[in-house]
């Protein structure tokens, strides 16, 4: 079986370096000429939780050959139009692709390389790119997780290998609620990825501030109200239940307030892949993470004030008018919250 890693950013990096440290075979597939061959010549490096360096094998896109069976998919969503076609004709007819990137990506992927050849799942991990062939874990090893599942949610041959292959790297679970996972780790990256990249800081800044905290409990009760106009369960992340983060009143919201630190404590080192993007002079995912959550609650008919907040700010960024400065949070407006 013919297995590739396409997107070899932070997490791929780590990814990759794993597998092959545990006796897997992959081969890691990036646009970046620099970072492929560093890590052919020097091997992939991971730091930070995690001091590790593998001989790995790594090739440009253009450099692709024959047929691959299992592509994990890790490219930026801004990038699909242009991944996901020269994927394609390396793809055995028989092949599937797992879908590991942020966000609701299941349609987008299948658009091009099918429904019936697309599976997806989500990384309960995070990373942050150092530079060509260096990646720093920025969560602890034992909260190496991934959940992973067909969008029908059958358990097939298929998603045991995939489950196989990842946990080389960390626990991998097949789930049978895909889109329930997925608005559970939107949930995730809407809320601290969002205001991460909004103010340019780490997740343990947003714990450490009243008002950045605030506002990603907003976030989280947003994007749960619209997963839920969905008929979509927000499902469990590491032991905790998320559907606890949706609040009524400010008795409800002060309760929810203690599970932000187990939640996210373990990953208070992480910077938002999204800022780093930003940082380097990149388009950013934020249309597929706080902007799903603005998209759907339009079409559901609920307001999600923080998260539109979010994405106006990044935009604004994008586009030179902005900066990612901590001065930022003096734009947010919090929603009244009844007292009971």
């Amino acid at each position: 079986m013919r297995i590739a890693l396409m997107g070899v950013g932070s997490l791929g990096t780590i990814i990759g370096a794993l597998v092959a440290k545990n006796g897997g075979e992959m081969v890691l597939i990036d646009a970046n000429k620099e970072h492929v061959d560093a890590l052919n010549k020097n091997g992939a490096t991971v730091t930070g939780k995690m001091n590790l360096n593998v001989p790995v094998k790594a090739i440009t896109p253009e450099e692709m050959t024959g047929k691959y069976d299992l592509v994990f998919y890790l490219v930026k969503q801004t990038y699909n139009d242009v991944a996901l076609k020269q994927l394609l004709p390396y793809l055995a007819e028989d092949g599937f692709v797992c879908t590991l990137q942020n966000g609701v990506p299941e349609d987008a992927v299948a658009e091009v390389v099918g429904k019936e050849r697309t599976v997806g799942g989500t990384v309960g991990w995070g990373a942050t790119w150092i530079g060509p062939g260096i990646s720093m874990l920025t969560s602890e090893p034992d909260k190496m997780t991934f959940d992973i599942g067909e969008i029908d949610g059958k358990v097939t041959d298929r998603i045991k290998k995939a489950k196989e292959v990842l946990d080389l790297v960390g626990k991998a679970e097949i789930v049978t609620n895909l889109m329930g996972y997925r608005w559970t780790k939107l949930l995730v990256n809407a809320t601290f990825s969002g205001m991460s990249v909004a103010l340019g800081c780490t997740y343990g800044d947003i714990l450490d501030n009243e008002k950045a905290l605030k506002c990603a409990q907003h976030i989280a009760d947003e994007t749960i109200k619209v997963a839920h106009a969905q008929n979509i369960k927000i499902e469990s992340l590491q032991g905790h239940n998320l559907e606890i983060l949706e609040f009524n009143n400010k008795v409800e919201m002060g309760r929810t307030t203690p599970y932000y630190s187990a939640i996210f404590g373990p990953h208070r080192g992480i910077m938002a892949s999204m800022l780093q993007d930003l940082e380097k002079g990149r388009r950013c995912e934020i249309d597929a993470i706080n902007g799903i959550v603005s998209k759907k609650g339009k079409e559901t008919g609920v307001p999600t004030p923080i998260n539109d907040k979010v994405v106006e700010i990044v935009k604004n960024v994008e586009n030179g008018k902005m900066s990612t400065v901590s001065e930022n949070l003096d734009l947010f407006q919090l929603p009244e919250v009844p007292e009971i």
